[in-house]
């Protein structure tokens, strides 16, 4: 009668793992490493806000950052833009200098309620026609 597992498994050709082929490989242990183990990213990247699972989202390619904002949201800034001295009053026009407040570009969305005279890097072609149509202007630097 066997004492214990070697000897119980002595002379046999597989020592009790089936067919020949099953225990071969690192597919029998369930990969190397962290492969395919997906749970146990909660442990310890949830507590820090991360997840590292895949990739997500689409990436610019360019590597400029612009800064952007909108004509309708400046034309509702520009009352407190010139309270802090950033923007001045020309008469009835608000002279905004958009480089001054860490704005590149001007976008079109949004009301244009006031004539405004804005210096920026750039401008849509939508918020340059907003901005002329109220009787402002639009300088590109």
């Amino acid at each position: 009668m066997p004492v214990n597992k070697r000897s119980k498994y002595r002379g046999s050709r597989t020592c009790g793992g089936g067919t020949h082929k099953n225990r071969r490989g690192a597919g029998n242990r369930g990969g190397r490493g962290r492969a395919g183990h997906r749970d146990h990213r909660f442990t310890h990247y949830l507590l820090l806000d991360e997840v590292h699972n895949g990739k997500h989202g689409f990436v610019n390619k360019t590597g400029n950052d612009v800064n952007a904002i909108s004509v309708g949201l400046l034309d509702q800034m520009s009352g407190k833009l010139l309270a802090e001295g950033k923007a001045a009053r020309d008469g009835d026009v608000i002279a905004i200098d958009a480089a001054q407040i860490g704005i590149d570009k001007i976008l079109g969305s949004g009301k244009v309620t006031q004539k405004m005279k804005i210096t920026a890097r750039s401008f849509s072609e939508q918020a340059k026609a907003k901005i002329e149509a109220m009787g402002g202007q639009a300088l590109t630097i």
